[in-house]
């Protein structure tokens, strides 16, 4: 039976319409079983204090840290002591793993790299497809009074444009075959693939970020957030997309510059833009994202591409096995591996 003590520092899943509650957590502790300690990050006036004392204390003596938009910084490592074994991160990103850091400290951590492919790329199909048919600004018009089969614009064939993908990974690929279908030709840049792979989706991969920005009509990033990607998409890029090119991002809200994205809607630079992730997290909390937010070609969601019963489900047993195989000492060579001990990005 496995033993020891487990912070969660922020799951979504126990929050249902505005109310927290830790007996929803049946997965967890059938996975884990009476010997662990469960403990949950402080909640309190409809969000997690992620940085707070109280989080502090919560992860005080834990051997196993499970983050989920929380931040590891060196305070919440020192707050859980040395015998913390390991950090876990419930999702695909892992830039909130602070990576230096936890390989400083010889603390591995691990994700779930893959437990949302289809609908991360179902809900960036979703977004792309809103854009080309102008689907918001049709529905606006009509429940505002107004029947306007031109209201938002003509669109244009797909089959006649060109999708272009930031980031060839997992959802990427997805995205290729899925959203792929509706173009006529699909560009790919990712520096660390060869070019041949995206011939396997139907795809031709281009050598540079200008290329594709230059040569596509909707433009879609997966690619991870690091030093290279911040603020990818900045002023310069969006004035090399073409001037009736649309911009979706499911994937990290950093690596669009708000107020350059603010800019290209309100002057033209670009069509539109449909955004699933910002930062911060809500961007109710930037005024720099207000632009965007009450722009008429904006599209906009929750951060909630990932979201499904069945992914929810999925990524929720995993950590929870993986948890356990950590307090047992069985985590060595885990598919979900982000760093080991000692080891660099």
């Amino acid at each position: 039976m496995a033993t020891g003590r487990v912070l969660y520092t922020d799951p979504a899943w126990l929050v249902e319409e505005g109310t927290w509650s830790r007996e929803r957590a049946t997965v967890e502790r059938e996975v884990l079983g009476p010997g662990v300690e469960l403990r949950f990050g402080p909640y309190e006036n409809g969000r997690y204090l992620v940085d707070s004392p109280a989080m502090h204390q919560a992860a005080a003596g834990c051997e196993v840290l499970v983050v989920y938009r929380t931040q590891v910084t060196e305070e919440l490592l020192d707050a859980a002591g040395d015998g913390l074994r390991v950090v876990v991160r419930q999702g695909v990103g892992v830039d909130n793993l602070n990576a230096d850091l936890l390989a400083a400290r010889g603390i591995p951590a691990y994700n779930v790299p893959d437990y949302c492919v289809d609908e991360v790329a179902a809900h960036t199909s979703a977004l792309a497809l809103a854009l080309e048919r102008q689907l918001i600004p049709q529905h606006r018009t009509l429940t505002g009074g107004t029947f306007d089969i031109y209201a938002g614009g003509t669109p244009h064939r797909t089959n006649r444009r060109t999708l272009g993908i930031v980031g060839f990974g997992r959802i990427g690929r997805a995205v290729a075959r899925r959203l792929g279908s509706f173009y006529g030709e699909t560009r790919v840049y990712d520096p660390y693939l060869g070019r041949d792979l995206a011939e396997g989706y139907g795809a031709r991969a281009v050598d540079t970020l200008e290329e594709l920005l230059a040569e596509s009509d909707l433009v879609t990033l997966h690619c991870p957030l690091t030093p290279e990607t911040e603020r990818l998409m900045d002023a310069d890029a969006l004035r090399a997309m073409k001037p009736g090119a649309f911009l979706v991002n499911a994937a990290r809200g950093k690596l669009v510059d708000p107020e350059a994205l603010g800019k290209a809607l309100e002057q033209e630079w670009i069509a539109g833009a449909a955004l699933d992730v910002f930062f911060p997290e809500n961007p109710h909390h930037d005024p720099r994202w207000e632009p965007v937010l009450r722009h008429p070609r904006a599209v906009v969601t929750s951060h909630r591409a990932f979201l499904s019963e069945e992914a929810e489900a999925s990524s929720r047993r995993r950590v929870a096995e993986l948890v356990r195989a950590a307090l047992d000492g069985r985590v060595d060579g885990h598919p979900g591996r982000v760093l080991g001990q000692g080891a660099g990005r």
